[in-house]
């Protein structure tokens, strides 16, 4: 059954980013994707009115939004490494493998985002095969979420201690740093579409348990607190 069902798959992740899928699997896909875009959108907003206060001198002002950036960084990058997981976990235990493509460095601003997505391209044209080229894009997700929340948690925790300032270099960091985790989340989006292209319609209940599961235990992420991306 699933060697029929991947003959009758589509051949790119462009198709499979237009394709039908079930109605059910079209809900789910739908709620997880707003969830992501709200996260991140919130943030954006939040950091543009940061910088804009800093430009305008109001930085007492924007020094009160500290905790609330550091809380929406952690919301947004909780959020998209539980949907990474998801899919590694059930792909792991299941063998649902969808059509992927490498990562572009030309997609990312940061450091890490640079290194890991050139490393990912590179690798996955020379070395993997499907299975392996599939996990080593959720691991190389993983490792830049994760380096991105981190990071701009330091930065903003400095900043809130009174140990720096809200300087021209933090702003553009933390703007890089947002910028990188709103890859992560249209990269993550895109692998869950192509993933429900994959998915046999009798794992899909398995499917949404862990994902529900996950998603809602992120209404209880403490600040600064994101677990870990599994690289086993």
């Amino acid at each position: 059954m699933r060697a029929k069902r991947a003959g009758q798959r589509s051949r790119t992740v462009r198709e499979d980013w237009f394709a039908w899928i079930p109605n059910e699997m079209d809900q789910l896909f739908d709620a997880t994707r707003n969830d992501l875009e709200s996260s991140n959108f919130i943030l954006c907003v939040s950091l543009d009115e940061a910088i804009s206060l800093c430009k305008g001198g109001q930085i007492d002002s924007a020094r009160e939004n500290v905790t609330v950036l550091a809380g929406l960084f952690d919301r947004l990058a909780v959020r998209v490494d539980h949907v990474l997981r998801t899919i590694k976990d059930h792909g792991t235990h299941f063998g649902t493998l969808p059509n992927v493509k490498p990562l572009s460095p030309s997609n990312f601003r940061g450091a890490t985002g640079q290194r890991v997505s050139i490393m990912n391209n590179l690798l996955a044209k020379v070395v993997f095969g499907e299975r392996t080229r599939f996990f080593h894009k959720l691991y190389s997700l993983g490792e830049i979420v994760d380096d991105s929340q981190k990071e701009a948690c330091r930065i903003l925790a400095d900043i809130s201690n009174g140990g720096s300032e809200f300087t021209d270099q933090a702003l553009q960091l933390l703007e890089v740093l947002g910028y990188d985790l709103n890859t992560c989340m249209g990269e993550t989006t895109i692998i869950l579409k192509s993933f429900f292209c994959a998915l046999p319609p009798e794992e899909l209940g398995i499917f949404r348990a862990k994902l529900v599961k996950l998603m809602s235990a992120n209404l209880a992420v403490d600040h600064g607190q994101v677990r870990s991306f599994d690289r086993d």
